[in-house]
């Protein structure tokens, strides 16, 4: 079994993922696959300072590793379609192949994967089932805030995604929350029975 989530920013997708987690699912967040992962691997670092040099990946000191800087690369390829679709082309089947080779060392385990770009990149096949997270756009935007993300920058980057009601149209199930934490557990242990009788 494995289970894609999806939603808009901050709807709560590692909510809803931790949550199968603990009903025994395995457990792959892609957006800190990018971070942990993809964004520390050299042929990746190599080619960021080559396109965008030290403002997006600066200077180590002596003795220390590349870090790319995660902010200073979103503002880039955020403002700038060309730019983000580039870093997406190289970002995003490194993604793919640690979802496979996880999957593959436990293929009989069932998998939550949290997958911001499930329907924008066409990966519906991946899953036996998928599940969007959604809420009000203002609250979304409050909730965004309330991180510290800008109202104006957080707009931006919900704008280069689908429209909520879009993923909801394409998801298998929605998952509403807008409610206490306890009613969105309790949405997911219903929805986690009635996938496992499926």
């Amino acid at each position: 079994m494995i289970v894609g989530i999806t939603g808009g920013m901050g709807c709560g997708k590692s909510t809803v993922a931790r949550a199968f987690e603990k009903r025994g699912y395995r457990r792959l967040d892609s957006d800190r696959i990018v971070h942990e992962q993809v964004l520390t691997a050299p042929e990746v670092i190599d080619a960021l300072r080559e396109r965008y040099g030290a403002e997006v990946v600066p200077e180590p000191a002596p003795g220390e590793a590349s870090v790319v800087n995660r902010a200073a690369l979103a503002q880039r390829v955020f403002a700038d379609d060309a730019e983000r679709e580039w870093l997406e082309a190289m970002v995003h089947p490194r993604v793919f192949a640690c979802w496979r080779a996880a999957i593959a060392a436990e293929p009989g385990a069932s998998w939550v994967l949290e997958v911001p770009l499930l329907h924008e990149k066409g990966l519906e096949n991946w899953f036996d089932f998928t599940v969007c997270v959604a809420l009000a756009p203002a609250q979304q935007l409050a909730r965004l805030e309330q991180r510290g993300l800008p109202r104006a920058l957080a707009g931006q980057r919900i704008a280069k995604q689908l429209p909520l009601e879009r993923k909801i149209e394409l998801s298998d199930f929605v998952l509403w929350n807008e409610g206490s934490p306890l009613f969105l557990e309790a949405q997911v242990d219903r929805l986690a029975r009635a996938i496992e009788r499926a």
